[in-house]
Formats: structure tokens, sequence, C-alpha cells
């Protein structure tokens, strides 16, 4: 064969094999399905994310669902997780009884974790609801200083810690 032949069979055969790679890679064809629990945690980080930009707002029992100037626990994971397309309750009480239940030492990037705490608390019933953000911390708001970060396992949270539930 001759070099100027080689050269134009070689040109053909690149650009037929980059037009099929384009057209696998648009189409998703012979890529492995996304696994529904990849989905859910890339969406409980963007719910993590969302709640963390109202770092420091106040903290109101009874809050508004429809603003963001105030928060309680509830109406603030309500707020976040709505925003992503999942419908909350109103009450922290009525928002742990949705979804599954799933163990402490399995808590999730997005889970909800409830407590039995505060002044309406008498150790079993839930008063206080947030969500698990990873490496044993919580994103919540109760008191001063409003939306906060906060250690699951020391302290209160984890003198008054009761269960938790996976909505994603």
């Amino acid at each position: 064969m001759k070099k100027h032949q080689w050269f134009k069979q070689a040109i053909v055969v690149g650009m037929c094999t980059t037009i099929g790679l384009s057209t696998l890679m648009a189409t998703g064809a012979g890529t492995a399905p996304v696994a529904a629990a990849s989905v859910s945690s890339s969406t409980g980080q963007k719910i993590v994310n969302l709640g963390k930009k109202y770092m420091g707002v106040r903290y109101e029992f009874g809050a508004s669902t429809s603003s963001t100037r105030t928060f309680d626990c509830s109406s603030f994971t309500k707020y976040i997780f709505g925003k992503y397309g999942v419908k909350l309750p109103r009450t922290s009480s009525a928002q742990s009884k949705v979804g599954r239940a799933v163990s402490k030492a399995n808590l999730k990037v997005g889970d909800l974790v409830f407590f039995s705490s505060g002044s309406r608390a008498n150790g079993s019933n839930v008063t206080h609801v947030a969500v698990y953000i990873g490496n044993g911390k919580i994103l919540h708001t109760y008191g001063s200083p409003g939306v906060t970060i906060s250690d699951l396992n020391s302290g209160n949270w984890k003198r008054t810690y009761l269960k938790a539930r996976r909505v994603l």
C-alpha cells in the first residue's frame, strides 16, 4: 500500500472511530445505569449545601414555611427538602413518620434525624429534627445561633437522639 493511501485510510478509520465513540457517549449506550443510591446521596448533598446557605438565620418557634427570614427546625427541613421536590409534613413529629427507618450506624448525607429535647420533650416524643450532613454532624436550627451545625455524637444531641428516617 502506498504511503498516500495508507494515510487516507488512517484518517477515515480515525474519523469513524471518533463519530462512533461520540454517539455512544451522547446516547449513554454502553454505560452502566446510575444507581439510585448515588442519585439520593447527590440530592442529599445538594439539600445540605442549600441549607448551609442559611447558616445563622434566626430561629423562631412556629416560623412560617413561606419565608426564609426565620425558621424553626421543621420549617427549615420542609423548606430545604421542598426545593428538591421532597414534600415533608410541617412538624418534626409528622416528619418522623415519613420515609423509612435507618440506624444511626447507617446514616447517609440527607437523612433526617430526630430528637426529644427542649421544653416539650419527655424523652420519647419527637420534638426536634435535623439533617445529617456526614462525619457525625447535623445541620439544624434551634435557639441561638439559629441555623447551625452540631455534633450528633456529643452533649445534648447524643443524649436526646431518638431515631432517623431516609426520605431520599
